[in-house]
């Protein structure tokens, strides 16, 4: 197989970056505003954050809705190629749950 047709790799060049899983399983409850994203994830910067969901914009993962309004009202949605990304988050819920050491 050659270097970059592997269909992992496709998938954790999307959402291997850091922070973009913990993005998505917000995103996974429903429309988050930027703020709410950020207090949610404790620790990252909001040069980071706006990057990764710039990133996962382009990627066609996630939706933004901006209102006309002052001070502009941004919202983050998972589109339909986003929300396909549940199966992956579960499973990972699943391990996580059975793996952690108590």
């Amino acid at each position: 197989m050659k270097h970059g047709c592997c269909p992992v790799e496709k998938a954790i060049k999307i959402i291997g970056g850091k922070w973009t899983i913990l993005i998505l399983r917000d995103l996974f409850t429903g429309i988050k505003r930027f703020g709410e994203l950020r207090k949610s994830l404790i620790g990252v910067s909001p040069k980071t954050l706006s990057g990764r969901l710039r990133y996962l914009e382009k990627e066609g993962i996630v939706a933004r809705k901006i209102y006309p309004e002052v001070p502009p009202k941004v919202e983050y949605a998972l589109t339909k190629r986003g929300k396909s990304l549940g199966v992956i988050i579960e499973s990972m819920r699943v391990w996580g749950e059975k793996n952690h050491k108590k």
